[in-house]
């Protein structure tokens, strides 16, 4: 049998196993957060929380038509993300058969019997053991944004590799405009699926470019730049503009409602059709395919426009009420939530000095036939003591007394009277953030867990574990195991991979950096 006929059959094989298992283990009705929520936007196209899921609502719907009756709906929707989690083990399968065939023949595309085992070998492997992954196997089984979002993930890594192995053909360009469209159509999911763009970038700077270490870093410059530049241009920028054509158009020229929307929709089309063919005379072959992605990016976003025609319907659900370009773009920019700083500001224990003013807000008014300020929000934004705001302040300022104790309990900071010197954020940063935070829950998955309490840091509570006593009794501190109470040997969340998962990864790091 052929590589590709084989490649194929085994990858459809784990999308199987991996459906067929979370069917088994499916949630039949609701999980106790968001999933209620999402699961009843969808069903009726409704409007959830900021900043929306449209994408995921319109597939959702789609699941729901299959229930036939209403008490199975939320069935059919934790049935698509049972689904969109074995599609995704599906890919990441055909990716490490890619990636493993490119380190196994170097001069030829022929495998042998043995290297045909070791690359299936491996994939099976691999994607089985995230299958069965805590966290994937948890959002693999209810109705939340998680499971597709893997997906896009798992779709939009499989493309790029599809794009490098067909990068000397003059079609090749098809998979990075596959790649804008898909990323575009992620947006409406979840942004997780922009973490990929830093590796797409990568990907392609080696397939074109020779790599030297200073080229390396600036393209880690340029990905950090386009990942910042989607997120925090195009996806709220686009709708920026809007609003501020809206206002323009109706508030000052006295146009209907939606004329500068549509105006400024009808410019960004023209601008890219310009674009296009000023790129194809000029034959600018890049300019092309960037005006292209743009477009396709675009236009996979547009999934947001089912927000403002759902709202304008009134449906009982209609978180925001996003009806028009100006109301749309603190829903995206999730205003209700508030900021926080990330580069440099207060502290936790910082006093408010000064209030200043923020961004009005506005409401359509259809008597007077233009958009007014119903809350001029003067005086709305706190002003923080700049003697308790610093640089990477990961203790940042809260209202919640049991925050203040938590952020003295990790950073080991004795005297809340005090600004919370470097050193302290530093240790805090550590020990919560990546190490309670990050590596547990990354523990969780490619190690074992304790059990399915969520914890803070407790002995007894949510510790990730190897199920080898030396490691979880010495190294990890965590005391005997074999005589400890019946309600947490038998936990259901209890699971010991042996570490087994983990070392295969690190291995398979090690194996890849020797070949280069």
């Amino acid at each position: 049998m052929n590589y590709t006929k084989l490649n194929n059959i085994l990858g459809w094989l784990t999308f199987s196993i991996a459906f067929f298992i979370y069917y088994l283990t499916i949630e039949p009705t609701v999980s106790f957060w968001d999933c209620g929520e999402y699961i009843s936007t969808a069903y009726k196209l409704e409007v959830g929380h900021p900043p929306g899921a449209p994408f995921f609502q319109l597939l959702g719907r789609f699941f729901s038509l299959f229930a036939l009756e209403t008490n199975n709906v939320a069935f059919m929707i934790n049935i698509m993300s049972a689904m969109c989690s074995a599609f995704a083990i599906l890919f990441l399968f055909w990716t490490i058969t890619a990636l493993s065939k490119k380190i196994s023949t170097k001069t030829n595309n022929k495998l042998t019997l043995e290297q045909k085992i070791v690359v299936f070998g491996s994939a099976l492997v691999g994607s089985l053991a995230y299958t069965f992954s805590d966290s994937f196997w948890f959002s693999a089984t209810e109705g939340e944004v998680y499971a597709m979002s893997s997906t896009f993930t798992a779709i939009t890594f499989w493309a790029i590799l599809k794009w490098e192995n067909e990068s000397d053909d003059k079609h090749a360009a098809r998979w990075i405009i596959l790649i804008a469209y898909l990323i575009g159509l992620s947006i409406g999911v979840h942004l997780l699926n922009l973490l990929a763009i830093p590796a797409l970038i990568f990907i392609y700077y080696f397939k074109k470019y020779e790599a030297t270490k200073l080229g390396v870093f600036k393209v880690f410059i340029l990905a950090i730049i386009i990942t910042g530049g989607i997120q925090g241009i195009i996806i709220p920028q686009i709708v920026n503009f809007a609003k501020g054509f809206e206002l323009f158009f109706v508030n000052t020229i006295g146009l209907p409602f939606n004329s500068g929307t549509i105006i400024y929709f009808a410019l960004i089309i023209a601008g890219i059709v310009f674009g296009l063919k000023y790129a194809k005379k000029k034959n600018k072959h890049g300019m092309g395919i960037a005006l292209v992605s743009f477009a396709t990016i675009l236009i996979g976003y547009s999934t947001f426009f089912i927000l403002v025609i759902r709202s304008n319907a009134n449906t009982p659900i209609d978180e925001n009420n996003p009806e028009d370009a100006v109301s749309l773009l603190a829903y995206l920019n999730r205003e209700q939530y508030g900021d926080w700083p990330i580069i440099n500001g207060q502290y936790y224990n910082a006093n408010i000095v000064d209030l200043e003013d923020g961004t009005p807000v506005y409401k359509k008014d259809k008597s007077a036939g233009k958009y007014v300020i119903t809350n001029t929000r003067k005086k709305s934004i706190p002003v923080y003591d700049s003697k308790f705001s610093g640089f990477f302040p990961r203790m940042w300022s809260s209202t919640q007394p049991a925050h203040a104790k938590a952020y003295q309990q990790w950073s080991g900071q004795k005297n809340n009277k005090r600004p919370p010197t470097f050193s302290e954020n530093l240790t805090y940063f550590f020990k919560y953030q990546l190490g309670h935070m990050y590596f547990r829950y990354f523990m969780w998955n490619f190690s074992g867990r304790q059990n399915d309490i969520q914890g803070h840091g407790e002995i007894n509570k949510g510790n990730w574990m190897s199920g080898i006593p030396f490691i979880d009794e010495k190294i990890r501190g965590l005391g005997p195991q074999d005589n400890i109470p019946r309600s947490m040997a038998e936990n259901k969340g209890k699971n010991n991979y042996y570490m087994l998962p983990f070392l295969l990864g690190i291995i398979g790091l090690m194996h890849q950096i020797k070949k280069n």
